[in-house]
């Protein structure tokens, strides 16, 4: 029971950490006068963290409570792929954009700080049920469905959320093959969560 404690508070705190994260970043650019929620929440890696977050929440609250199922499973699965493509991402293709976040201190915990939470939360506590590969793919719906809309969006309003995907700078030939190869990286992490389930299985 003492471990299961342990886990309330490890997904309570960081879930509320990715919480005030986004909320910091709110907060910060409002105040500079140039807050656009349509840009803000266009953004993958506000979206992920507020999935990571919201995950982390029920998650703990489910612990809390002594229950589990494959719902709360997915979710979970979906919100660390999420992050790790997050953190990723960031690493290899953004790392030097400072201007994506408002605050140094916001960079580390929505880029670094949050991924490695949710990875190390889904190795210390894997779901206790097993999901096959069908289920587990759906997860990269969302995903796919941010690109879509990303690219017709900004081709509509001349704003892109990030360089790699902005057709003017990389042609759509180079986004193309920039998003097959992560989605090649987020099918690698898809296997790797399953096998750590399977292993327990």
């Amino acid at each position: 029971m003492q471990s299961k404690k342990w886990l309330v508070y490890y997904k309570t705190f960081f879930g509320l950490l990715g919480l005030s994260a986004v909320m910091t970043e709110i907060i910060v650019i409002s105040a500079r006068g140039n807050f656009n929620p349509a840009n803000f929440f266009s953004y993958f890696t506000i979206e992920s963290n507020i999935i990571a977050a919201f995950s982390l929440l029920i998650g703990a609250w489910m612990v809390s409570r002594r229950k589990s199922g494959t719902g709360l499973a997915l979710l979970r699965g979906a919100a660390t792929l999420y992050m790790v493509m997050t953190g990723v991402v960031f690493a290899i293709l953004l790392s030097g954009y400072e201007s994506l976040t408002a605050l140094p201190w916001d960079n580390i915990v929505l880029h670094y700080i949050m991924p490695v939470a949710l990875l190390v939360d889904w190795l210390i506590d894997p779901p206790k049920v097993t999901l096959t590969w069908r289920r587990a793919l759906i997860w990269l719906a969302y995903p796919l469905t941010y690109l879509a809309y990303s690219l017709i969006r900004g081709s509509i309003v001349g704003w892109y959320p990030y360089p790699f995907l902005n057709p003017d700078k990389n042609g759509y030939v180079g986004v193309v093959l920039i998003s097959l190869a992560i989605t090649v990286v987020a099918l690698g992490v898809v296997w790797l969560l399953l096998r750590r389930m399977r292993k327990l299985s």
